[in-house]
């Protein structure tokens, strides 16, 4: 169904080309999952079976690309739209309608369907999905998970033979990414169509894939084998391959079920030991943890955070004065209602400088509203909200940044230099950093990643990453993420997660709201999970993910009842 022959793509200004020597086939009714590291030309390649490489992204592309037999040189995007179905990393580029319903049937009025066909199928997705109840509803006004499954389904509507999708459960909770991947393989299974997907959380696709290509390194060509053998080879990994890798298990098992089988003897072995892992933190003491010890020190010094179209404007920071509140900050009954619904309800939470928080829940849960409202951009309906003893919504934005700072679901609207050089120099003075600050967390972040390339260049995880190394130049003493590891592989999340363990080592509180299981569990100290705007949950990491069967991590499900949850832990306590 797609055959690449022999292709490399070259984009305008690059000297060496972004992918070469692509040559495998994905036939009729099968999933290939293509995986590789962080900026390996995985896009590059998704795009060019649509069309968009290089007819969109300019750039030259050799050898020979076929889609249904159709020659994606000669066929530009709009003639292969019947048979090539494509979403890409951020579904607000997606979108050319304004509410679901009409997003669901605008592919099809473009292919001319006839009415009582769109409508029929307009129902299925949206029930295959668990769309039904946002029919109605204005995109805008979905969170970035239900943004991401609205761009899925609108793909899936015209029914086309073949699916590109890049990291499409990269937004999306536990039980939506299972309800999508649920769908792809009864497209697959069930209805002949050919998936090709990317995407850096294995842990919850390797088990659907029928083939992987693995993308080992920038121009390298891919290697296509069997999940199993390739998992054995590949630098990217899930926690489930790495535990059984750890444990020299053969053949590799690829699911929690395949590992459980497996653990007996792993589980005896780890119970005979007397430490206890600690909630999340990778280490290991003689009691469990109940509390975590926090810095007495007072924080580092406050400095910037990005600001409306108030929070990616950057400003200089104004002199370090002593915080005015023991806590990075605290909300009281905080309730805020955006026209007919109710976005967050009661939220009583205090964050405590040093500690690491992970907010979790299902998309729409009021996760990014209670970001939004702790750095000052939605304004309290009833209740209050403190960051750093200041009122935020109330804060002019040169105080604010002496506070807190936010890395947005979107980094490109922190982004506006023409290079990473730029954007760098630009963090520090606005920081009043020393020269060299922001590029020396950029290297740490994005290992290769040159001064001269463009941030629009960049992969969706390497502008995220970037993102995140301007915000941190500045050391603000409460920072915030909102999904941070979206997009990146194994490698860029374990670094994130050492620059993330320094910065609370050093008294800066963090929250995160995050999808990323594996993420709270290597490095929350406590998870809060929403549900409906309310608190359901809040406690230390194990004891809230251990209870949960939707987040806990991969660990915890193989070596259960014991209450590990991470490698890390296992991997220390077996040393």
């Amino acid at each position: 169904m797609i055959r690449f022959e022999n292709v490399s793509v070259t984009y305008d200004g690059s000297a060496e080309p972004t992918v070469q020597g692509v040559d495998f086939e994905v036939p009729e009714g099968e999933l290939v999952l293509l995986v590789g590291p962080s900026g390996v030309g995985k896009s590059t390649v998704l795009g060019a079976v649509s069309g968009l490489v290089p007819h969109f992204t300019g750039g030259t592309l050799r050898g020979r690309v076929t889609v249904a037999g159709r020659d994606t040189r000669t066929h530009k995007p709009r003639e292969l739209a019947d048979v090539v179905g494509t979403v890409g990393q951020d579904p607000l580029a997606h979108f050319v309608t304004d509410t679901v319903e009409d997003e669901l049937a605008y592919g099809m009025e473009s292919l001319g369907l006839a009415p009582d066909v769109m409508r029929r199928r307009v129902e299925e997705t949206l029930d295959l999905l668990g769309l039904s109840d946002l029919r109605a509803r204005p995109i805008a006004t979905l969170s970035g998970g239900q943004q991401q499954r609205v761009a899925i389904g609108s793909v899936l509507t015209p029914h086309p033979r073949v699916l590109v999708l890049d990291e499409p459960t990269s937004a999306l909770d536990p039980a939506a990414a299972e309800e999508v991947l649920a769908v792809l393989q009864r497209l697959v299974h069930d209805l002949g169509t050919t998936v090709l997907l990317a995407e850096h959380r294995l842990e919850r696709v390797i088990q659907y894939a029928d083939q992987v290509a693995l993308l080992p390194a920038p121009g390298e060509p891919p290697v296509l084998g069997t999940p199993a053998d390739i998992m054995a080879v590949s630098p990217v990994y899930p926690p489930v391959v790495a535990l059984g890798r750890l444990a020299n298990w053969t053949p590799l098992p690829l699911t929690v079920r395949d590992a459980r089988r497996r653990a007996s003897a792993l589980r005896q072995q780890l119970d005979e030991r007397t430490s206890i892992p600690t909630k999340g933190r990778g280490e290991l003491r003689d009691q469990p943890q109940t509390t975590r010890t926090r810095p007495q020190s007072a924080p580092p010094t406050p400095l910037g955070t990005p600001t409306p179209r108030r929070w990616f404007r950057r400003t200089p920071q104004p002199p370090t004065t002593t915080p005015t509140s023991p806590h990075a900050a605290e909300t009281q009954a905080l309730s805020i209602r955006r026209a007919h619904i109710h976005a967050l309800r009661h939220i009583d939470l205090t964050i405590t400088p040093g500690e690491t928080i992970a907010l979790m829940g299902r998309n729409g849960a009021g996760k990014s509203t209670l970001l939004s409202a702790l750095v000052g951009l939605v304004e309290p309906t009833a209740g209050s909200v403190r960051t750093g003893g200041a009122v935020p919504h109330r804060t002019p934005p040169r105080d604010l940044v002496r506070k807190v700072g936010l890395v947005p679901q979107e980094p490109r609207d922190l982004l506006y230099a023409d290079t990473v050089a730029g954007e760098c120099d630009a963090a520090d003075r606005d920081a009043s950093a020393a020269p060299g600050t922001c590029r020396a967390l950029v290297t740490e972040l994005l290992p290769g990643v040159t001064d001269d390339i463009h941030p629009r260049d960049l992969s969706e995880g390497q502008r995220l990453a970037l993102a995140l190394a301007v915000v941190l130049t500045a050391r603000p003493p409460l920072l915030l993420l909102d999904e941070p590891t979206r997009g990146l592989d194994y490698a860029a999340k374990a670094r994130l997660v050492t620059v993330l363990r320094g910065l609370a080592a050093e008294g800066h509180a963090i929250v995160l709201a995050t999808h990323d299981v594996e993420l709270a569990a290597e490095l929350a100290d406590r998870v809060v999970l929403l549900a409906e705007g309310e608190i359901i949950a809040d406690g230390p990491t194990a004891d809230v993910v251990v209870s949960s069967p939707s987040f806990a991590p991969q660990v915890t499900k193989i070596l259960a009842p014991q209450q590990w949850l991470t490698v890390t832990q296992v991997r220390q306590a077996l040393s």
